[in-house]
């Protein structure tokens, strides 16, 4: 039997009935194939260096200093220890006028620093530079190679920080323990702990980042991480939490497992499009194959016979498109890790068998689910077929096909997402576009009728009547590459509808430079220097950092919310500020804003629906050691566009007059003025000015990295539209050659019949555009409305686009599937019939 079905497969494949199919598994598997590859080497780079992203067995991170009986604990339990120091400041180069200055993340080390993974150092900016086991010595500073970039400098510069003056000794290659933090897009000055206090960088007010590093043996190490956890949660201690190698740096396996679940879900995008196709194919094949298996039926065969003979067939074709999908998808994984795998590592692991196996695996699923249904159907094809073959098909069974195929799709959802509600939104969103879609695909090709008179040309009348005469097919068509179509369009045309919508709505005088840990023996003088330099709108605002402790006197932890957001707002200082008026761009729209009587809170309404505040609570916070409660008398709603400061909470200024505090201030730098930001960080060491400007484009770029890697998936996404496409255009093949030669017969030209034929191609692709530009429209102006919150104008370049975008792969598609539709002579098609 497996000779035979051998055979058959080869002769098959020389007749051309197995290639389409083996194409569409092999797109399916090559898109999830390419995902799993880069997530399987990027999860391994994780867990083999767990260690050296700590750059400890355990790291206690902290708000505050590290309490002295915490680390005399660890002491004793003969754990290794080092500490780190991290926040942003100003790095300052040369002197006088000709100073320079730029926003840096300094960091602070003791000996024995890293304490697992090594720092690789050089003294010029070429190569990847040595390990090395030592810090910087005292009076000097290892740097970033942006720093000498940006500040023009060298190895051996001076480099202000503060009140005191470095020399650059090293430049910094790697550092083990770098991690993927906001602040550290900008770049790092390393330097000893014990010049740290010389700088007086760290004042009242400083948002400081302290990590404790520990290590030594495993079973010491949990016992104390255990301790401190169960610490942690016994006296619920804020801004403390420990991070281990079981954890291994849990914000980038967080971001890891978010990045796998939206690129599985795209690949599976691509997979199901391509599934729709594979089915296609399969009936294809069905239909083509009556009338040989009736003849086998009439040599001896019995239904089982018949069944293996055809399974074995498909089982073959399925293990070698898998098997090619996941060859094509380990070579895809490359672009992926180019554009992506920078962000996480910078040299990763080689790739196991696994994300091949599950390539492969996935391809015979789909095979069961949407292939093998109309193969089964070949069973019940009777004996007599041979001699009547006006005797009907053998029919499907239509639900039993379609549960088979809807559970495989549900099923590979819940895998790819590895979250049940993830996956069952998707498959309902997903699904819920394919029904709209579907929906007015239908309604379009029905109000065709209407117009089939309108263009008195037979080629018109020819196109539009093949359209209605195959009403599913054609709505398959549509669909398919709409999807595909929709989701290049959201990534490129609507990508860039949105992000100038969000330049428009920040207007051109918005603050693009933020000036904070302003002391208040400052303010006045900041004031004056800025008001000299002509800087209008720069209120100074002060800036308290206080710690939620409870909500209407009960306590709170990050456990009492689900909502990751909420969690981290509990967990972190909130950046608290009095004053007595409502400050610009703030609008109350809930209660009243406080009169000063008696203490009272303000608070934005994005904060109180994360937190579910409402007014007439009551907030407790800790500031610098003192207690504050405070009930909420207003809901404020901010403009966060403007790019002016803006705080979550404010209270009264009774209520805080005794509180230490720090200023804050934003305004807009003509760039004809750009050295006032040298001269106030010469003059004012400790001041920290914040390019908003240079912060939004370097995040952008790693957004950039992001969406071009999804564009590339997504073209996986198109491929397996326009192979849905060319499946139903191949399906109705024997159709349309039976057509076309009954019309030439009754006088009809080939040239009226090949114009039809893209009058039809036309329509199809011109509809599909149309839906996917809509689709894409409205998805972007739901995140312009309800996510980013700024006014969307509608551009008729996507509609354009997608007409023209769509058009074109219809023909591409309507040529390969048709091209040989109108070669055959009318008399054999006739003969033949």
């Amino acid at each position: 039997m497996f000779l035979q079905s051998l055979r058959m497969t080869q002769r098959d494949w020389r007749a051309g009935e197995l290639r389409f199919l083996l194409v569409s598994l092999i797109v399916a598997v090559a898109a999830l194939s390419s995902v799993g590859f880069f997530v399987d080497r990027m999860r391994a780079g994780l867990n083999r260096d767990a260690h050296q992203l700590l750059g400890a067995d355990l790291v206690i991170r902290a708000d505050e200093p590290i309490a002295a009986a915490m680390r005399k604990e660890a002491q004793q339990r003969g754990l290794q220890l080092a500490d780190t120091t991290v926040f942003p400041s100003m790095a300052i180069a040369g002197e006088g006028e000709q100073a320079v200055s730029k926003l840096a993340s300094i960091k602070a080390v003791t000996t024995g620093y890293p304490l697992r993974g090594k720092l690789k150092v050089s003294e010029t900016l070429v190569g990847e530079g040595e390990v090395t086991d030592t810090i910087p010595a005292a009076g000097t500073v290892w740097v970033d190679p942006g720093i000498l970039e940006s500040l023009n400098v060298a190895v051996g510069s001076p480099l202000k920080l503060g009140d005191k003056t470095f020399t650059i000794a090293k430049v910094l290659n790697f550092e083990p323990d770098r991690g993927a933090g906001f602040m550290n897009f900008a770049p790092r000055v390393m330097l000893a702990q014990s010049d740290l206090a010389a700088t007086n960088l760290v004042q009242n007010g400083s948002r400081v980042s302290y990590r404790l590093l520990l290590a030594g043996k495993q079973a010491d190490v949990s016992a104390f991480d255990k301790q401190v956890q169960e610490q942690i949660e016994k006296q619920n201690l804020k801004g403390l939490r420990t991070e281990s190698l079981e954890s291994g740096r849990p914000e980038m396996r967080a971001t890891l497992e978010r990045a796998e679940q939206f690129l599985s879900l795209v690949g599976l995008l691509s997979a199901m499009l391509a599934a729709v196709a594979v089915a296609m194919a399969a009936r294809r094949f069905m239909l083509r194959h009556v009338d040989a298996c009736a003849m086998l039926r009439c040599l001896g065969m019995t239904q089982n016979q018949v069944t293996s003979l055809y399974l074995i067939e498909f089982l073959i074709v399925g293990l070698l498109g898998s098997a090619l999908g996941a060859a094509i998808g380990f070579a895809a994984h490359f672009v992926l890790i180019e554009w992506l795998g920078r962000l996480v590592t910078n040299v990763l692991p080689a790739a196991s068998f696994l994300p091949a196996l599950q390539g492969i695996a996935t391809g015979l699923l789909l095979l069961i689910g949407f292939a093998v249904p109309p193969i089964l159907q070949l069973r019940n094809v009777p004996h007599n077929r041979v001699i009547r073959r006006e005797q009907d098909m053998p029919q499907p069974i239509t639900i039993a096909t379609y549960a088979l195929g809807l559970a495989t799709f549900v099923g590979l959802l819940l895998w790819q997402a590895g979250n049940v509600k993830l996956g069952l939104l998707t498959a309902a969103g997903f699904l819920g576009g394919l029904a709209g879609f579907a929906v007015i695909s239908w309604f379009a090709l029905k109000s065709l009728q209407s117009l089939r008179g309108m263009i008195n040309h037979p080629s018109w009348r020819f196109a539009v009547t093949a359209l209605q005469r195959r009403p599913g097919a054609t709505v398959v068509q549509v669909v398919a590459l709409a999807l595909g179509l929709m989701a290049l369009l959201l990534l490129t045309v609507i990508r860039g509808d949105l992000v100038a919508a969000w330049r428009s709505a920040t207007p051109p005088d918005a603050p693009n430079r933020f000036v904070i840990n302003i002391q208040p023996e400052q303010k006045a003088q900041i004031e004056a220097r800025l008001k000299q330099n002509d800087i209008v709108g720069a209120d100074l605002y002060p800036m308290i950092r206080g710690r939620l402790l409870a909500i209407n006197g009960k306590e709170i932890t990050g456990e009492t919310f689900i909502e990751d957001r909420a969690k981290r707002l509990v967990d972190r200082e909130f950046n608290l500020s009095t004053m007595t008026q409502i400050p610009e761009q703030n609008e109350i729209t809930a209660g009243r804003w406080y009169d000063n009587s008696k203490p009272e809170a303000s608070v934005e309404e994005g904060l109180a629906k994360t937190l579910n505040l409402k007014l007439g609570d009551h907030l407790k916070f800790d500031i610098a050691g003192e207690t504050v409660d405070v009930p909420i008398t207003s809901l404020r709603k901010l403009e966060w566009g403007s790019m002016r400061v803006n705080f979550f909470v404010i209270i009264n200024p009774a209520a805080m007059k005794d509180m230490p505090q720090t200023w804050i201030t934003a305004f807009h730098l003509p760039q004809t003025n750009t050295g006032l930001e040298n001269q106030l960080t010469r003059d004012f060491p400790n001041l920290t000015v914040v390019d908003i400007g240079s912060v939004v484009k370097q995040i952008q770029d790693v957004v950039d990295q992001v969406v071009t890697a999804v564009e590339f998936l997504f073209l996986f996404t198109l491929a397996s539209g326009m192979l849905v496409l060319y499946a139903a255009l191949a399906s109705s093949q024997d159709q349309r050659t039976r057509e076309a030669g009954l019309l030439r017969a009754l006088g009809a030209t080939r040239k009226q019949l090949s114009q039809s034929q893209w009058i039809e191609f036309a329509l199809v692709g011109g509809l599909a555009g149309l839906l996917a530009a809509t689709g894409a429209t409205a998805v972007g102006w739901s995140l312009a409305h309800f996510v980013f919150d700024f006014e969307w104008i509608f551009s008729p370049v996507v509609w354009l686009a997608g007409l023209g975008i769509g058009a074109a792969c219809a023909f591409i598609g309507g040529w390969v599937g048709l091209r040989h539709v109108l070669k055959q002579p009318p008399l054999q098609t006739l003969r033949e019939a």
